[in-house]
Parts: structure tokens; sequence; C-alpha cells
């Protein structure tokens, strides 16, 4: 009898060790347990407890978001508003899922900002980012040298998951209304924004062996392949399929099926109310995804967690 007991104990404390060992990716959206028009942000989770947040943009709640927690680095694929964040909601479920409400004003600096102070949390950027990002970070009331480069072709390790970047072909224009100075009236006046350098997406590496690729906004570009694909070796994915300003559903499900080849992936940036009561709506960009993919698609309804292992299979949540 204790023999058994204790080969029971092992055998869960194994199981135990192995469901630990997972990813935890949680979307926070505007509309708790839905899919809707302006959700991009999401966490991650390493099984060494390095949380990272992805594109904060709207929907997340500013730094006092409960949903948050700990954050030791943030992410910022390029500077357009639906990422950086101008404005957020004082509370869940706003407005209509399609047509969320923001009645918080954060500009001339942003949410992306507010958080990076609120959480001391490192901020990786790219393109000519590291020289405007310190003095909005310095404005704000935080330490300027929260604010790391970040380019590609090169590395950074925070915990024990590495993040690079990589190509996105798409715009990177700073709105003016995120400058607080008679800059952005001129520019506004002459319908000019701020360019601040290419934008990009990202690869996770994390310690179970997931490998996730973060499109950003992108349309069909061959470092999908050459990069991401080849040599990163991604084995899920986020990806984009709003259409108009980047890939469209069946662009990005090309992308997914002949390109990155992940083991799953999780749809992003649909510009839609893609759920209603958590189920995917039939007739949207999000549900034609899902039919030309040929891997697993899953929704990132926000607030429920999913958890992914090594291999880019997801084993709970899902």
């Amino acid at each position: 009898m204790v023999l058994g007991a204790l080969a029971a104990g092992l055998v869960g404390s194994a199981l135990q060790s192995a469901y630990a060992a997972n990813v935890k990716i949680t979307p926070l959206g505007s509309h708790d347990g839905e899919f809707c028009g302006r959700d991009r942000a999401m966490v991650f989770e390493d099984p060494d407890g390095t949380r990272i947040l992805y594109d904060a943009g709207y929907t997340v709640r500013g730094a006092d978001d409960p949903r948050l927690g700990k954050i030791d680095v943030v992410l910022l694929s390029h500077v357009h508003a639906d990422h950086l964040g101008p404005a957020h909601a004082s509370e869940a479920n706003a407005g209509e899922c399609g047509k969320p409400s923001f009645n918080v004003k954060d500009t001339p600096n942003s949410n992306t900002v507010n958080i990076v102070v609120g959480k001391k949390a490192q901020f990786l950027v790219g393109g000519e980012q590291n020289y405007f990002f310190p003095l909005k970070v310095k404005a704000a009331g935080g330490d300027p040298s929260l604010v790391k480069v970040l380019r590609f072709g090169a590395e950074s390790k925070v915990g024990g998951v590495r993040i690079a970047t990589v190509p996105a072909v798409h715009t990177n224009g700073l709105d003016p209304d995120f400058l607080d100075n008679d800059l952005g009236e001129k520019l506004k006046a002459n319908g000019l924004t701020a360019y601040i350098g290419p934008p990009a997406g990202f690869v996770l590496r994390f310690t179970n062996g997931l490998v996730v690729y973060l499109s950003g906004d992108t349309g069909i570009t061959a470092e999908q392949d050459l990069v991401v694909h080849r040599y990163y070796k991604a084995n899920m994915a986020v990806m984009n399929i709003g259409g108009t300003f980047s890939t469209g559903p069946t662009e990005a499900a090309y992308v997914i099926n002949t390109m990155v080849k992940p083991r799953s992936v999780i749809a992003s940036h649909a510009n839609e109310a893609a759920t209603k009561d958590g189920k995917l709506l039939p007739n949207t960009r999000t549900a034609a995804f899902k039919k030309a993919s040929k891997v697993p698609v899953y929704l990132p309804l926000s607030g429920k967690t999913m958890e992914f292992n090594g291999s880019g299979k997801c084993v709970a949540g899902c």
C-alpha cells in the first residue's frame, strides 16, 4: 500500500510538472470571453514565470488592469494607434464588441508607455523608437533606461525567454496626437505622420521549447519562410487576419499553410466582432481564416488562458 501510494504520488508529481511546463497565453480584449474589433493584446507567461505583454493597444485597461499581474517586458510591433493605445476603457465590456468604447484618454502619452512605467517593465523597441520612447517614459515619470533597443538580427533574453524581431511589411507612422508640442500640430495640418522606423514582428523562444511567431501587422513577406520558418522554426503563431491594412483571412491562411507552417495558430487583429457568447460567428473573417487553415486555429477570447506545450500543441483552455 505504501509503495502504491508512493508510485501514485510520483506519477502525480510528474503530471503536475509536465502541466506546469506549458506556456500560458491570455488575451486581454475589450469584452470578457469574446474576440472583438480592437483586440490585439496578449500576455505570454513562460514556465519560469517571465511574463510578456504584446501590443497593449486600447484594450488593456491601463497599468492597474488586474488582468496584467506582473509584467517583465512589453513588446510593441509598431506605433499605430490600435497597438500603441491613445486611450483605454475604465471598465470591461464598454460599448459593443464590434465597436468598443474607450473613455480614458492617454495622449499625448500612450497606454503602452503608461503600462511600462507602472509595471517598471523592460520595453523592447526597434527602428528609431529607442530615441523617441525614452523621452515618453521619462515624461510619464518612469526610468528611460527601461527602453531597450532590439533590431532585426539581434536577440534579447528576459528570464529564460529569448526574443528576436523579424520583418513585417506594413507602415509605421506615429499619429501627431502622440506628440506634445507644435510639431504635432504642424504634421496634422499637413496630413503627415512622424516616421519612426520600420514595423516588426517577433519570435519568442520559451524555456519549454515553444517557438512563437508574432506577426504584428504584415502582408505576405518572404521572411515568413526564410527567417521565421527555416531559421527560427516557429511551431506556433499569432497571425493578423483583418484585411485591407494587412493580410486578410485567405492571405493569412496561405502564410500559415505554406510559409510559417506552425503546429497551431491564434487568430488576431480581425477588426470585427468575431464571436458572440464566446462562439465563432459564421460569415466572419475569422471563420474564413479557420476554414482555410490546415492547422488548428484558436480564438483569443478575452481573459481565457490557453496553454501550449513545447511542440506548439494547445493542451488546456482550448
